[in-house]
């Protein structure tokens, strides 16, 4: 019985973390010009091609993660992709003094958190 119980909650914590990257994916395409704006605001290299690239990952991993599908694959790629939007979207340490800092610090912080969950659903079965 506990078995059962933790692999509906396993497989509910993964739905919930592919949820967590479609979601902004698909946000990324339908808004694609403020998204952009925000990646060639924080000087991220080759802003059109990194943001594209970053919503196919979002859309694609995060799918296979809701549909248990590639998991270790997903999981890994979806890690690298939230190290690199933190360090290039939500650099609070070059904010000194401006009114967002508390805001990116918390979301630097939060992804922090997605990245350690990421990192343990890459753990192989």
């Amino acid at each position: 019985m506990i078995d059962n119980i933790t692999n509906n909650l396993y497989s509910l914590g993964r739905f919930l973390l592919g949820l967590y990257f479609l979601l902004p994916g698909l946000a990324k395409v339908f808004l694609f010009q403020e998204n952009l704006d925000v990646v060639t605001l924080r000087e991220v290299p080759l802003p059109t091609i990194s943001l594209t690239l970053v919503a196919i990952c979002q859309i694609v991993f995060g799918l296979f993660l809701m549909l248990g599908k590639y998991i270790q694959l997903s999981a890994i790629i979806l890690a690298v992709v939230t190290l690199l939007i933190n360090l290039y979207i939500h650099d609070f340490w070059n904010m000194s003094g401006e009114l967002n800092q508390d805001h990116e610090t918390q979301n630097f912080v939060k992804n922090l958190a997605i990245l350690a969950g990421l990192l343990v659903l890459s753990k192989k079965s």
